[in-house]
């Protein structure tokens, strides 16, 4: 009998164990192996080949379990030997990978226990490559089919699939690196492991003083969990305002105002802080005017927690914008539109239908607004002055003189437990009711303008943010034209020649300039992870709002773990775990991808998750009925109507790939040199004007880039969702 998708990674094990090399090349993104002394070369030889010269023996036991499935494939799914044979393949293929990946490196045996038994090697393994990511795909997805066929979640294979590779990946790149990572706050001194080393870490009264109560200074936990409060309220409230003006107003300049939100998201965060300075910092340029014109003495009242929440508020307003526009499109026009009917004026309906239908948008944007506060390290590093944050404790315990991991894993730890606590408040806010307003029928209502009772405070707040977001970027641009902020203020564009010279040649375009090589790099990762992030978050916030499995919470909760986590833990993490066998990434191009991948992934999850509660399951249930199967249904019904979801996805994992700092850091190479680590390298070295100058050229290549994922990703039309509508003649 034909078994086509079986048939599919019976073949992915096999090119994978006989024709691609087993362990990682030095560039994972290049080809030059295959005229660089492949397939005989031991450094680049597949299994088959290594096997064949008396390499690596231990690849040997592999040969079994990639065999074993051709036995099934005349046997009918329903015969219960086909489950088994495919589940035990799998299971021993991929376990056995899996162990002696640990057990075996750079040394030869990793433990001493194997050693003893088995003695000491002659041989060393390097970290996994191509062959070995194709072996262990095919094991584990043959796995799933097995679990598939014995009936689990009605013997359907995409969705059997789905589970077990988005939670084996979860499991590689978040569980694994931070358990590493947080395992360093029981370490002692003398390299063994202690509770009471963690809990005097854990108790230390910098981390839970109360001392603001009387006069003094809280500790870093409860300024974190304060400011998140804060920004989380106003990021959600900011963003909604921005929705409601582009959905339902009659505002004449909607793409000027979307672009302007949009903003300060494609913008390296030091800069936005650097704009505040510049504007309000003690020798700002609105701090002396204001200082000139009312003759009082200027203060540092933008270094603190009121700085960090502006340049947070303005920074993460974005995030909740992309998360909100969806919804409320989403929300049913007839629904309000009946509410109407019943003389409902339009204030009543906006407050008791079209609010309450956007509560879990609203819910996801502050969870959202709260995690990014609470990860976030640039702000409260360039704007903190002595309020101090964990983000920034955890930066200092690493890269500080005192380098004590152990420390930052505790306040990791700490971080993490606010997450969650804002998790679990957001599921109990939601609670159990429907916010259904896209079913199976017809829609063809006109979304109500606003009550003008909110109008005039919505459009005010608008206008208001969107002067000062167009004051702060215009500070932007100007310094990038300045030949020398504050002591020469001659315009000149040396800044943006310096960094993006280029000259035709005879062999073709030079590019001279000093920032090309870390921009073009930084624009191909972007790209890769870009799409990869939306794909996984997307198919993620399907399974946790259509299917119901076993372990469904930690599931959604693994989903959020890496954005609870600050980019410098996850970028030290990633070096601790990945920076040996089996998974020797460090240095490459492919660990900067997968860190930007987990890192956003959740954007693409709470968003998929906030319009997905929107679709009635009727829309899947009839598409199974007709005969489609879950991947049809999900394809053809489901992401059709998840482009805004889609598009806040592709842009959030786009732009912050190109603008993250934290974890970046940590990660960069000599070879994969990030445009951000580029520009903090310039102002370090005190070189402003070519660090705004190439800031300036992201932020315009990411605004192209953005319009061109809005045109490529379209706009969804439930019904008839303009503001005229249409009439056939």
């Amino acid at each position: 009998m034909a078994h086509p998708v079986l048939i599919f990674w019976i073949l992915v094990g096999c090119v994978g164990f006989l024709l691609l090399p087993w362990y990682g090349i030095e560039d994972f993104f290049e080809f030059g192996w295959l005229s660089d002394g492949y397939p005989f070369d031991t450094d680049l030889a597949p299994a088959a080949f290594l096997l064949a010269q008396g390499e690596k023996p231990w690849l040997a036991p592999l040969i079994l379990p990639l065999l074993m499935p051709l036995a099934v494939l005349r046997r009918p799914k329903s015969d219960p030997l086909h489950a088994r044979i495919l589940i035990v393949a799998g299971a021993f293929g991929f376990g056995w990978m899996i162990l002696q990946g640990f057990a075996i490196g750079i040394r030869g045996w990793n433990f001493d226990l194997a050693a003893s038994v088995f003695g000491d090697l002659e041989d060393r393994q390097f970290g996994m490559g191509y062959g070995a990511l194709l072996c262990a795909s095919s094991f584990l997805f043959v796995f799933a089919q097995g679990i598939a066929a014995r009936g689990a979640i009605n013997g359907d294979v995409f969705v059997v699939g789905s589970i077990t590779g988005i939670i084996t990946i979860v499991s590689i790149f978040v569980f694994f690196p931070i358990a590493k990572m947080l395992t360093a706050a029981f370490v002692t001194q003398d390299g063994g492991y202690s509770v009471s080393v963690f809990l005097a870490k854990f108790l230390d009264n910098r981390l839970w003083g109360l001392g603001c109560l009387s006069g003094g200074r809280c500790g870093v936990a409860w300024n974190s969990l304060f400011l998140a409060v804060l920004v989380a309220f106003f990021t959600t409230a900011l963003g909604l305002v921005f929705a409601l003006v582009v959905t339902r107003s009659g505002f004449r300049y909607k793409r000027v105002l979307r672009a302007l939100t949009v903003l300060p998201i494609i913008t390296p965060p030091f800069v936005i802080g650097l704009a505040l300075i510049l504007l309000f910092g003690l020798s700002g340029s609105v701090t002396v005017f204001v200082s000139d014109a009312l003759g009082v003495q200027p203060t540092r009242w933008l270094y603190g927690m009121p700085g960090i929440l502006i340049a947070q508020t303005l920074a993460f307003t974005p995030i909740a914008f992309l998360v909100l526009i969806g919804v409320v499109e989403g929300v049913s026009p007839s629904m309000e539109e009946a509410a109407q009917t019943l003389r409902a004026s339009k204030w009543q309906v906006f407050r008791t239908v079209s609010l309450p239908l956007m509560r879990p948008g609203l819910a996801n944007a502050f969870l959202l607004g709260f995690i990014e506060s609470m990860a976030d390290f640039g702000n409260p590093l360039v704007l903190g002055g002595n309020f101090d944050v964990l983000s920034t404790e955890i930066f200092f315990a690493i890269v500080g003189a005192q380098y004590d991991q152990g420390k930052a894993a505790v306040l990791a730890m700490v971080l993490l437990f606010f997450t969650l606590g804002a998790f679990y408040a957001q599921r109990f806010w939601l609670g159990r009711k429907s916010y259904t307003t896209v079913s199976g029928k017809g829609d063809s209502g006109v979304h109500p303008h606003m009550p003008r009772a909110l109008a005039v405070p919505v459009m005010a707040v608008a206008a208001v943010w969107a002067v000062f977001t167009v004051v702060v970027y215009g500070m932007i641009l100007y310094g990038s034209v300045v030949e020398l902020w504050g002591i020469n203020n001659s315009l000149t564009f040396k800044h943006y020649v310096t960094a993006f010279a280029f000259r035709i040649e005879d062999s073709g375009i030079r590019w001279s300039g000093s920032a090309w090589n870390s921009f073009w790099t930084t624009l191909k990762i972007a790209a890769i992870a870009a799409p990869l992030t939306a794909a996984v978050g997307l198919i993620a916030a399907y399974l946790l709002t259509r299917q119901s499995f076993a372990g469904k919470n930690a599931f959604e909760f693994g989903t959020m773990l890496s954005f609870a986590i600050p980019g410098t833990v996850i970028g030290v993490s990633y070096i601790l775990a990945f920076n040996v066998p089996p998974i020797e990434i460090t240095g490459t191009g492919i660990i900067l991808v997968v860190s930007f991948i987990f890192r956003n992934m959740p954007v693409g999850v709470r968003a998929g998750i906030a319009s997905m509660s929107q679709l009635d399951r009727s829309l899947d249930e009839s598409s199974l009925t007709l005969g489609a199967n879950s991947w049809q249904t999900f394809r053809r019904i489901i992401l059709p109507l998840l482009r805004p979801a889609i598009l806040a996805a592709l842009v959030y994992s786009f732009v912050r790939a190109m603008t993250a700092i934290s974890a970046v850091i940590f990660l960069v190479s000599a070879e994969y040199d990030m445009a951000t680590s580029y520009i903090i390298g310039r102002v370090e070295n005190n070189d402003y004007g070519l660090a705004i100058a190439y800031s300036t050229a992201l932020i315009f290549v990411m605004l192209v880039v953005v319009g061109l994922m809005q045109l490529a990703v379209g706009r969804t039309e439930i019904g008839r969702r303009m503001s005229q509508s249409r009439t056939n003649v």
